[in-house]
């Protein structure tokens, strides 16, 4: 069964918009607890400008810019895990790639953003607030493709006992 690229890019793009909707809600609250709305993305996108070699273009711009690039992201990295579980619905030995997959996207995440703590990039927000962003990003995205997916239980479990 050969995976179909228009659900796998569908599953994908929403699955990653969710994340990222989960991450900015999140991160909005945690920004009007502390009175200062938008006080996350807008440095993050005045970096991500730096990087790109553009200047900083105000708070509201730099918020829109920071915001298409986190859900671009958000995005592609969906469209990985939709794509791995495709893969995986025709070779079952590929689940355990699944949990590889989710493991390395949450290492990798905080290294990022440990590094850029270091930087004061992220001002004052916490680890931990990162944390518990990242934790509702992988809980909305994994709910709906296991949604979706829900043979995957069963794929799970066969690989892990040997069988796959």
């Amino acid at each position: 069964m050969k995976a179909n690229r228009p659900a796998v890019l569908r599953e994908g793009v929403v699955a990653g918009a969710l994340g990222a909707l989960g991450v900015a809600i999140w991160f909005l609250g945690v920004d009007i607890v502390a009175g200062r709305p938008f006080n996350t993305p807008t440095p993050l996108g005045r970096v991500l400008l730096s990087i790109l070699g553009g200047a900083d273009r105000g708070p509201v711009v730099n918020t829109l810019v920071y915001t298409v690039f986190h859900f671009a992201a958000f995005g592609a990295v969906g469209i990985v895990a939709s794509k791995l579980i495709h893969m995986a619905r025709r070779m079952p030995h590929l689940t355990i790639g699944l949990m590889l997959f989710f493991v390395t996207f949450q290492l990798g995440f905080y290294f990022v953003a440990l590094a850029l703590s270091q930087f004061d990039v992220i001002g004052t927000l916490g680890l931990y607030q990162i944390g518990a962003a990242n934790l509702i990003a992988s809980i909305a995205m994994g709910w709906f493709l296991w949604r979706l997916h829900p043979e995957l239980a069963g794929e799970f479990k066969a690989a892990l006992d040997g069988h796959a």
